[in-house]
């Protein structure tokens, strides 16, 4: 299962409209937890097994309550029994796509305009 999450703390004591050291308490969390996961600007991706992920995501937003009054907590999830290693198995997956010719479901969609990525 991977579990792509962010948290933020509001009515708390960070100044300049910044999460910043919230955020840092929350992937401390994460990295400590030893499973595998990634942060970006936006996101951080957790891999595992439901219990253990949830473990985790439940100190972390402990962690970040510390820096305010309420959290706010958004997740999106890809629960695929039996996989695992797909936090870097689907970027190399997409990574291999991008070196090969578009194959549309429809042979006409290529000549459609685009409607967004």
């Amino acid at each position: 299962m991977l579990v792509a999450f962010s948290l933020a703390p509001s009515g708390g004591r960070e100044s300049d409209d910044s999460v910043h050291h919230a955020v840092a308490a929350a992937v401390r969390v994460v990295r400590d937890s030893g499973l595998p996961n990634h942060t970006d600007s936006m996101f951080t991706t957790i891999e595992g097994e439901w219990d253990e992920v949830f473990a985790v995501l439940k100190k972390a937003t402990e962690a970040v309550s510390e820096w305010g009054t309420r959290v706010s907590l958004v997740l999106k999830a890809d629960i695929r029994p039996g996989r695992s290693g797909e936090l870097i198995g689907k970027v190399e997956r997409l990574e291999a796509a991008l070196q090969e010719p578009a194959t549309p479901l429809r042979p006409d969609a290529a000549a459609e305009p685009s409607q967004g990525a």
